[in-house]
């Protein structure tokens, strides 16, 4: 079993990334939870500096981010897939929002460019998005030049 407190595979692994301003929000709902747990366990918290922990302050259970996968995964109604593949879906998103290629590199700590081929899939909103602006430029109208 993989100690949850091991280091990263690489420095890449190191890094700042930037979070949506709703997510801080959450972030520090979040937090404001936990304090409010940390007061009601008093001499049974146990502080661990996690974000997400127990009611206690307990690291939590591994298994325990699967199951909440899998539950999230069945209320989305999407195909189920693993955890990691999310990953996938991350880089792919990047893809669509038409991020850069060495800022997508570095939000996923990707050393060199073939790990794109690796992540990101080709979806049928960036190819229909592609065919109309090749349409666009190969019809365009003498008044639209």
């Amino acid at each position: 079993m993989r100690d949850e407190t091991a280091g990263t595979k690489s420095a890449a692994g190191k890094r700042g990334i930037g979070l949506p301003d709703e997510l801080v929000k959450l972030l520090k709902l979040h937090r404001a939870e936990q304090d409010r747990e940390r007061d009601k366990a008093a001499d049974l918290w146990t502080e661990t500096g996690y974000v997400f922990t127990t009611p206690i302050g307990a690291p939590l259970n591994p298994r325990s981010d699967y199951d909440e996968w899998k539950r999230l995964v069945e209320v989305a109604k999407v195909p189920d897939g693993r955890l990691y593949d999310a990953r996938h879906t991350a880089a792919t998103v990047l893809l669509l929002l038409g991020v850069a290629e060495r800022t997508v590199m570095g939000i996923m700590g990707w050393s060199n460019t073939a790990m794109a081929a690796r992540y990101q899939h080709i979806t049928a909103a960036i190819r229909r998005d592609v065919a109309q602006r090749v349409g666009g430029l190969l019809w365009r109208t003498a008044e639209e030049s």
